[in-house]
């Protein structure tokens, strides 16, 4: 357990638990489910494997930054058979389906992380008082190596999404 916080509004507000991985590291495997009425995972790291994986860590879909993060990358990166954008948040998978639906983004790799925290223990993320995930982006190699990482500090802040872009154009 590391003895970072996360900020809302600029004031502290939670204890973020987990490490947070190091641009060099290899990527933790790590899994969350895809379904709600089913024990079965999906690894972010084995289940994306000789892939350029950008995991998306959001709070809740349902909020507009984490709205506007997970449309970006999908937006930017999802047509490339070379990378994987995964987003995971603790959003059930029903109601991460159904934001899928609405926002048309139907074949968006989601994980929900709501059951046990396994991502966000393993990636550093999560955030103790609320048992939301920390505004995130990890950039993982082909070869399971993180080469780009940015944590939010302030839960209402926006990633830096042209920097986690070039980083994975930077690997193509």
């Amino acid at each position: 357990m590391s003895e970072r916080t996360v900020t809302l509004g600029g004031n502290p507000f939670s204890a973020l638990l987990g490490t947070p991985v190091e641009v060099g590291q290899q990527a933790p495997v790590a899994s969350g489910r895809v379904n709600a009425f089913s024990t079965d995972t999906f690894d972010v790291i084995n289940d994306t494997e000789g892939k350029i994986r950008v995991l998306s860590f959001a709070p809740s879909l349902n909020t507009g930054i984490c709205d506007t993060q997970t449309r970006e990358f999908n937006a930017k990166l999802a047509g490339n058979e070379n990378v994987a954008v995964v987003t995971i948040s603790v959003d059930l998978p029903f109601v991460q389906a159904n934001w899928c639906g609405a926002a048309g983004l139907e074949d968006a790799i989601m994980v929900s992380d709501y059951y046990d925290m396994a991502i966000a223990n393993a990636y550093g993320t999560y955030v103790e008082a609320v048992r939301l995930e920390q505004r995130a982006v990890v950039v993982v190699d082909a070869e399971g190596v993180v080469r780009y990482t940015e944590y939010c500090p302030e839960i209402g802040m926006h990633i830096d999404y042209d920097a986690a872009v070039s980083a994975v154009q930077a690997l193509l």
